[in-house]
């Protein structure tokens, strides 16, 4: 996502969430099978005391799965932007049981005033808490700015900082987005920039959104900010795979943005591939700009080859995948609200992140049609929703 805009209102969201909760369909459980591998136990004579961390994971996403309708699972998958300037507007979100909440535009609220309203959403949430979400990067894309949240510089000068101090920095950013109960950055960014490209690279460069010009550089700075907000219980988002270094504009202002240069083998998709294996369990997020020598027939949001090939499948990354912003973009506004919720879920993302709050209600009716109509969507849907709810009870969010 680009700077900050200002942040958009909530008309009619209530009533529209109103008129979906009506279609909540079936409420049997049909889910994917876990994720998890199960080792095979060792013999000992000692006592246990419970089972293995993997399959008291998986049974606590069963009992989370065992207690959500078809439409409650769906609700899961989408995070959806409330306005800083009206977070009270995202109280009907929270009773509706979305995935997340992301915190749109800046704000000067200090963090003690945040947690006050983001503990009041883990208070209500009808079933698992939702994430709550923020673009918290440095430079020109910080949301949150008031007493409690230290100004960061943009990642171009985090990069530059010796490690012991990138390190100190990104631990005080864990530490305040954790006192202010935002438990998922939407940061790092993991796009390489190469030297000398800056100005000429809209999204990325010319705001020096980049910790690095190789992919050497990028890698070591972004781990250490992944790590410094997990060891504050905040997870992190590594985006915009697989990489807007090389585009000229940004996919939040302009359509058809394209990047003729980089390959399944790119150093910038590789990238993502070591960073993305960290034990901190990061999310990623995906680009909406279109590869060509990767998959010409769609953007990356909506690319099975992408997704699923690469990201999944070539890289071995099982977690979270979410989508850049789908609501307000410019880049998709030719695609309706509902298609874009079905093709990024059918090509094996996870999470659906609209910035716009007016166009959840039909992204979400659009999932839940064509899951009763389309048992094999149905069966991708619910591994997606297996897969958010994995993250969540890794995140303690379940329990």
């Amino acid at each position: 996502m680009r700077p900050p805009a200002p942040a958009r209102s909530l008309p009619a969201l209530c009533a529209l969430i109103c008129l979906l909760t009506a279609c909540s369909g079936d409420t049997s459980s049909s889910t994917a099978a876990s994720t998890s591998a199960t080792g095979t136990a060792a013999t000992t004579t000692a006592p246990t005391s419970g089972p293995a961390p993997a399959d008291a994971l998986d049974a606590q996403v069963d009992a989370a799965l065992a207690a959500l309708d078809r439409r409650a699972r769906v609700a899961q998958l989408f995070v959806v932007g409330v306005p800083l300037a009206g977070l009270d507007a995202g109280d009907a979100l929270v009773e509706d049981g979305v995935g997340g909440v992301f915190l749109a535009g800046r704000s000067q609220a200090t963090a003690e005033d945040l947690a006050a309203v983001t503990g009041r959403w883990v208070d209500t949430a009808p079933g698992p808490r939702p994430w709550v979400a923020a673009d918290q990067e440095g430079g020109q894309v910080q949301a949150l700015r008031g007493p409690g949240f230290e100004l960061l510089p943009a990642a171009a000068e985090q990069g530059q900082l010796p490690p012991d101090e990138l390190a100190a920095l990104a631990d005080g950013l864990g530490a305040s987005l954790a006192a202010a109960g935002v438990t998922l950055d939407l940061a790092p960014v993991a796009d390489v920039v190469p030297a000398g490209t800056e100005a000429d690279n809209d999204p990325i460069g010319a705001f020096g959104r980049q910790y690095g010009s190789t992919a050497a550089d990028v890698a070591a700075d972004v781990g250490t900010v992944v790590d410094g907000l997990a060891a504050h219980g905040v997870t992190s988002t590594l985006k915009h795979f697989p990489g807007l270094g090389l585009v000229d504009e940004n996919t939040d202002e302009a359509a058809g943005v394209t990047d003729p240069v980089t390959t399944a083998d790119s150093e910038q998709v590789a990238v993502f591939g070591e960073l993305a294996a960290s034990p901190a369990e990061p999310f990623v997020m995906l680009s909406s700009a279109t590869y060509p020598a990767i998959d010409p027939s769609a953007p990356a949001t909506f690319s099975r080859v992408v997704i699923t090939d690469v990201l999944r499948g070539r890289l071995g990354f099982d977690g979270p995948v979410i989508t850049d912003d789908v609501g307000a973009a410019v880049a998709v506004q030719d695609i309706p609200p509902g298609e874009r919720a079905t093709r990024f879920l059918e090509a094996g993302g996870t999470l659906v992140l609209t910035v716009d709050p007016d166009v959840y209600p039909e992204m979400l009716g659009a999932v839940l049609a064509r899951a009763e109509a389309d048992p094999a969507f149905a069966a991708t849907v619910d591994a997606a929703v297996r897969t958010a709810l994995t993250a969540k009870a890794r995140a303690g969010l379940l329990g």
